[in-house]
């Protein structure tokens, strides 16, 4: 039975969502290339909360702006400029003089934007118009453009009433064509530019300011490009891993093992596999069992050395020892569980069994490994508990003794899963994985700081202890393959396994996961 079950977590393991994880090495191996676009589009991804936010802000402030705005109104009447005959005949006969009116013209009219804009022009509008109106307010309100390689000048005047808007335009208009015409010369000359009303303004039927779609177009792109912006800028400045992609940045050659859920059935002090032996997390940690057996033992060993560990406290290191050696114990393996954190204990509480005396006492030759070891649940899974907390934890740790008892752990068991102080505070799980193969390496969302984790794991590259692979612990169930849909396999999985191999036990396991999946 036992030698079936392989099979059966690498079918599982196939079919799941987390494949992709599990197996996406080839898309860490373009780490070395920098950011790309695919690595901008997932932080955008992990981080749409803050990009619909600023999105929304964004585009919110454009709409607040353009509707609160007095709508404005803008009349343009367009002037043309030509040769003033009558200047002409009483002051100007020379024949050179006119060839060269026309060029006179154009250089007057680039003048005239400006000339408008004086109190020789809008003074008189000003008197004329009344009303509480000033040559500044008017000023503000008028403009005039000549159109490039034209005699034409266009002039407008915006203003929210749209008759008082037409109605200016026209006066401004024709005080300019008087200001030109003679009163620029104090000698009461007239001048040889001529400016005649060709087009008077009429009264605008719709608004010209706030232009509602650019404004709300133009807002919607600037909100698209700083949410954008804004998701991958909290990304790079993010100081805690907060997802896969964040492990595979940091250990470019990371092999995640499996995906623990944040989930309160992982706070009771039975592990997950005894009081939800069906749900989809207990299979999560039979994927994680599935993955680490293929490493292989020491030459010589029997057994199987895991070293279980994380860069910072608090990341669930503990809870993922405990439930990873009862889900190698249900499969019919001789499992031992070591709490080798002398400097925190946590295993008796965690697993609520007997602690005060354990492995602190053995390596102090104060007792016997017989007299601490307890069976927990089977009969082949065997727990170590650490014993009190003590001070010279490393050097009991690095002791002759700790190396023989667990050489001669790995000669007895199939199993030997020792939980160790987080790396931040020792490095007793680079020690114990020189011993074995290397660590299991556990992070926490929200948790594993990024410097931490990255100092981790150049430490156990300096010390050439491999990283067996990584449980990303914590997750978000929404964000990591939608756990609820392993609930079928692990329903089947559990009936074939477990005492009910029969055709009708498979039936029944089908119609009762059959329920489970419609409900």
């Amino acid at each position: 039975m036992a030698s079936e079950t392989p099979e059966q977590d690498v079918k599982i393991v196939e079919q799941t969502p987390a494949v992709a994880v599990i197996g996406g090495r080839a898309e860490t191996d373009n780490q070395d290339s920098g950011l790309t676009i695919v690595d901008m589009l997932r932080m955008v991804g992990k981080h749409w909360l803050t990009a619909v936010i600023v999105f929304i802000i964004v585009v919110g402030a454009a709409a607040g702006f353009t509707f609160t705005r007095t709508k404005q109104y803008t009349a343009t009447a367009q002037m043309f400029a030509s040769y003033n005959s009558v200047a002409a005949d009483s002051s100007y006969n020379n024949v050179g003089v006119q060839s060269t009116a026309g060029t006179y013209i154009a250089s007057q009219l680039t003048s005239y934007p400006n000339l408008v804009k004086t109190s020789a022009v809008l003074q008189p509008v000003v008197e004329e118009q009344g009303g509480g109106l000033t040559v500044n307010g008017l000023a503000g309100m008028v403009t005039a453009t000549n159109p490039d390689g034209t005699y034409m000048l266009n002039v407008s005047v915006m203003s929210p009433d749209p008759q008082q808007a037409a109605d200016l335009a026209n006066n401004v208009a024709k005080s300019l064509s008087d200001v030109v015409a003679s009163e620029l010369y104090s000698s009461g000359e007239k001048s040889i530019v001529k400016l005649s009303v060709v087009q008077k303004a009429q009264t605008p039927g719709s608004q010209s300011s706030p232009n509602v779609a650019l404004n709300l177009i133009a807002g919607a792109l600037i909100g698209l490009v700083l949410a954008f912006v804004a998701a991958v800028l909290r990304d790079l400045l993010s100081r805690r891993v907060q997802d896969i992609s964040d492990l595979q940045a940091i250990a470019q050659n990371a092999t995640v093992v499996g995906i623990i859920p944040k989930d309160e059935s992982l706070d009771d002090t039975k592990p997950i596999v005894v009081i939800k032996p069906d749900g989809s997390i207990a299979e999560e940690f039979r994927r994680i069992r599935t993955n680490l057996s293929f490493t292989t033992s020491k030459d010589g060993d029997k057994g199987r050395l895991i070293v279980v560990t994380s860069s910072m406290p608090s990341e669930g290191k503990t809870t993922v020892s405990c439930n990873l050696a009862a889900t190698l114990a249900e499969n019919g393996a001789a499992v031992l569980l070591i709490d080798a954190d002398l400097r925190h204990p946590s295993i008796a509480k965690r697993l609520d069994i007997e602690g005060n005396v354990g492995l602190a006492h053995v390596l102090s030759n104060q007792a016997t490994v017989k007299d601490v070891v307890q069976r927990y649940w089977k009969p082949n899974l065997h727990i170590m508990p650490a014993g009190p907390r003590i001070q010279n934890a490393s050097v009991l740790l690095n002791s002759t003794i700790m190396h023989n008892l667990v050489k001669q752990a790995v000669q007895q068991y199939d199993y030997v899963i020792i939980d160790t102080s987080p790396m931040s505070v020792a490095n007793d799980a680079a020690v114990f994985g020189q011993q074995g193969n290397g660590v299991v390496l556990v992070s926490g969302k929200g948790v594993t700081f990024k410097r931490a984790l990255r100092g981790t794991v150049t430490e156990l590259d300096e010390l050439d202890v491999p990283i067996l692979g990584f449980v990303f612990n914590l997750a978000d169930q929404q964000k990591n393959g939608g756990y609820g849909t392993y609930y079928y396999y692990g329903s089947y999985y559990h009936y074939g396994e477990y005492g009910y191999g029969d055709d009708d036990g498979k039936k029944k396991g089908r119609k009762k996961a059959g329920k489970r999946a419609r409900k």
